[in-house]
């Protein structure tokens, strides 16, 4: 198994969570809580993956590999100038 050959679902996972974080990183708002608690269900999802139990190479390099993979294929974002 090539560490690069995530699972769709689990690409789709680290990518929830990266726009989960940007969204609470963005928001003003004093309320924050239904944010934190996707981010946690997103979090155990991901670490509780069951591509983990079969990884072929470190897990520390393949999470950091899957961060690097969710990042380099999600959309790109257009900021309004």
């Amino acid at each position: 198994m090539d560490v690069t050959a995530f699972p769709h679902d689990l690409v789709q996972a680290q990518r929830d969570w990266n726009a989960t974080y940007q969204a609470l990183a963005a928001t003003r708002s004093q309320s924050h809580t239904a944010l934190r608690r996707d981010l946690l269900r997103l979090s155990v999802r991901i670490r509780g993956h069951p591509f983990w139990r079969a990884c072929p190479v470190g897990v520390p390099a393949a999470r950091v590999r899957l961060r690097q993979e969710a990042r380099a294929s999600a959309p790109v974002e257009v900021l309004p100038r």
